[in-house]
């Protein structure tokens, strides 16, 4: 994997995580609400299918998933002990 690939998708893992941290219980549409919105990685190709894919793909280690009744899969954090800066 190239440097920049690399390094776009660290920064992706920890602020994704960070978002986590803070509001445990979200899905994936307020995930990318805030990474889109908030932090303006509008160039990064991001949507909420892509991410709800992302999560379990590279984020298994920091964060769980959780399907519930309504169909949306919610993505609180295993623990607040761990929290990262940089990947």
């Amino acid at each position: 994997m190239g440097k920049q690939k690399e390094a776009r998708q660290n920064r992706l893992i920890s602020e994704i995580y960070n978002f986590v941290c803070v509001n445990p219980g979200v899905g994936s549409a307020a995930i990318y609400g805030y990474l889109a919105a908030d932090l303006k990685m509008r160039n990064a190709g991001l949507t909420a299918r892509k991410i709800g894919f992302f999560i379990p793909r590279y984020c298994k280690k920091y964060i769980r998933f959780e399907e519930r009744g309504e169909g949306r899969m919610y993505f609180p954090i295993e623990s607040l002990d761990n929290k990262i800066e940089d990947v």
